[in-house]
């Protein structure tokens, strides 16, 4: 993985970039959709780092999240060697709960086509009682902030999309 933090402009935070190994290719030739899901679990590694809830925080607080819901979309191509970005937008939030979109882009080039999205449902977790549990205010204040920025983004096309056989 290799951070590469931007987080002073209004669009979504660009956060992680990963190289698609040899061993992610399927008899395709293309990255298998299982790891299309592992970059974006990376990604959201990165974000969750990014707004405090990182593993010093598990570990002092005794708090986590779990995700309940995700989507993914799968928009092109990605070949062994390429080198993949994410980036993350905060669609909602509120004390225990964040709903993010993820959009993957060949690195170097977020205004060109989009690989893959992954849209997160994100549940905050008292992990003592393995429960829901409101996050703390200094996390909760770093997401309002970033929230506040986003709300100018457009919505994700791909976001609150169902998956069905569409009929005519």
């Amino acid at each position: 993985m290799n951070r590469k933090i931007m987080d002073t402009q209004a669009g979504p935070l660009d956060l992680h970039r990963e190289t698609v190994l040899p061993e992610w290719v399927d008899y395709n030739g293309h990255m298998n959709v299982a790891y299309y899901v592992l970059v974006f679990d990376h990604a959201t590694d990165e974000f969750l780092d990014h707004i405090g809830l990182d593993e010093a925080y598990r570990e002092t607080h005794e708090g986590s999240v779990f995700v309940v819901e995700a989507h993914v979309t799968y928009e092109n191509e990605v070949m062994e060697g390429d080198e993949v970005a994410v980036s993350t937008q905060i669609l909602d939030a509120d004390s225990k709960r964040l709903h993010i979109f993820h959009r993957m882009y060949k690195a170097g080039n977020h205004d060109g086509e989009i690989i893959a999205t992954n849209e997160l449902m994100i549940l905050h977790m008292d992990m003592t009682e393995r429960r829901s549990a409101p996050m703390p205010e200094a996390i909760r204040a770093r997401l309002l902030e970033l929230q506040k920025r986003h709300a100018a983004l457009p919505r994700p096309t791909q976001a609150g999309r169902t998956i069905g056989i569409r009929r005519k």
